[in-house]
C-alpha cells in the first residue's frame, strides 16, 4: 500500500465532510450505523469526491437489499453487521482448481476475486481474508469482514499460511501470492474486525460460490 498522509471523505457519519487525519475520521464514523467513508492521497481529490457523492463502488453505497443467504427464513439470531465485507472460498476437489471473492455483505456486489489452477479450500479462505484487509486499509475503511472459516481466522492471528500443500510448478503462483500475503500481515496492523459468518442463524455467507 502506498504510504503517504491521507485525507478522508465522511459521507455518512455524525458529521460528513473532508478530515485531514484518521483520527478525526474515526471519531465521525466509527459505531456510526451505515457509516460511509473512504481515503484520498490529496485534499483536492477528497473534496472533488465528496462533491461528486459516495461512489457506487463503496461498500454499503448501494441501497442494501437482502440477498438469499440473508432472507433464506432462517432463524435470525445476532444482528448481520452492515455495511461489511464477506469473504469466501470454493475448491474443485481440495486440493484443486480454488477461488476466492470479496462482497459486499448487503448487495452481494463482487469487490475482488482470485483464482488459481490448484489449491486448497483453506488457503482460499485464508488469502480472502488478507485480500479483505488490505482492501479496507487502502481505502481507509474500518468496516468489519465475515468469514465463516475458523481456520482461516487462526491462521490470520498466527500471521501464516499453514498449509500442507506442496508448491510445485502448478502451484507456484499460489505460493507466490502465500508469501506476499504474510508479509502484508507481518508489515502492517489493522483495525478491522474480523467476525464468524453465523451460518445456521443467517443462511449462506454472501460470498459462497453456492457449489454446495
Amino acid at each position: 500500500m502506498a504510504g503517504g498522509k491521507k485525507f478522508y471523505v465522511v459521507w455518512e457519519g455524525r458529521k460528513p465532510g473532508v478530515y485531514s487525519d484518521w483520527k478525526a475520521c474515526k471519531e465521525m464514523v466509527s459505531g456510526f450505523k451505515g457509516a460511509s467513508f473512504m481515503g484520498f492521497p490529496s485534499l483536492e481529490a477528497a473534496k472533488t469526491a465528496f462533491r461528486h457523492g459516495k461512489p457506487a463502488s463503496l461498500p454499503g453505497s448501494s441501497k442494501a437489499k437482502p440477498s438469499s443467504s440473508l432472507s433464506s427464513g432462517k432463524p435470525s439470531g445476532p444482528a448481520i453487521q452492515t455495511p461489511s465485507i464477506a469473504v469466501d472460498a470454493a475448491c474443485s476437489g481440495n486440493p484443486g482448481i480454488m477461488e476466492y471473492q470479496g462482497v459486499d455483505t448487503a448487495t452481494g456486489s463482487v469487490l475482488f476475486h482470485r483464482k488459481y489452477p490448484l489449491g486448497t479450500n483453506n488457503i482460499g479462505e485464508f488469502l480472502g481474508l488478507v485480500h479483505g484487509l488490505a482492501y479496507l486499509k487502502q481505502h481507509g475503511s474500518i468496516l468489519p469482514l465475515y468469514t465463516d472459516s475458523v481456520n482461516a481466522m487462526a491462521w490470520i492471528r498466527q500471521k501464516r499460511c499453514k498449509t500442507t500443500l506442496k508448491e510445485n510448478e502448478v502451484t507456484r503462483d499460489l505460493f507466490e501470492t502465500i508469501r506476499r500475503a504474510e508479509t502484508w500481515l507481518a508489515e502492517n496492523t489493522w483495525s478491522t474486525e474480523i467476525l464468524k459468518w453465523n451460518t445456521e442463524c443467517w443462511g449462506e455467507n454472501p460470498a459462497d460460490f453456492g457449489r454446495k
